[in-house]
């Protein structure tokens, strides 16, 4: 069988307090581990609250506040992500930034969330500074 869920591969979470959301696959444990989780499952880091739509009469400070995006990083079953066609590239290092120790520990989840959203929100603002506008 062809092994399509690799870390860069986007899915919608089914379950969940994050149902309907979308997310990036990290890493993934096609065994499970030997604590506790001992079925297929992966860590996905994803987007819990989007940015909201931003338009040129907004100012800077207006635009700043609706860029804002609300990560979350969690481990997730397989039976409970639907993957997409899409896949990520290099340009989201998120392997180096979210590790499976961090996750055990509140303190250290709490500022890989704040790392993430970085990540995130500089990846939007540099597609909402250099895309071009529909209406050119």
């Amino acid at each position: 069988m062809v092994k399509f869920l690799k870390p860069g591969r986007v899915v919608v979470l089914l379950a969940g307090r994050h149902a309907g959301k979308k997310a990036v696959i990290v890493k993934q444990m096609d065994d499970g581990t030997k604590k506790g989780r001992r079925f297929p499952h992966c860590i996905v880091a994803g987007i819990a609250r989007y940015p909201k739509k931003v338009t040129k009469r907004m100012g800077k400070k207006k635009i700043a506040k609706k860029s804002k995006v609300k990560p979350f990083v969690k481990h997730v079953n397989y039976s409970h992500i639907m993957p997409t066609r899409y896949i990520l590239g290099q340009e989201l290092d998120l392997k180096a930034i979210v590790t499976e120790e961090a996750l055990g520990k509140p303190e250290d989840k709490k500022n890989m969330s704040k790392k993430v959203k970085e990540l995130f929100e500089g990846q939007y603002t540099c597609l909402l500074y250099t895309s071009p506008s529909p209406r050119d």
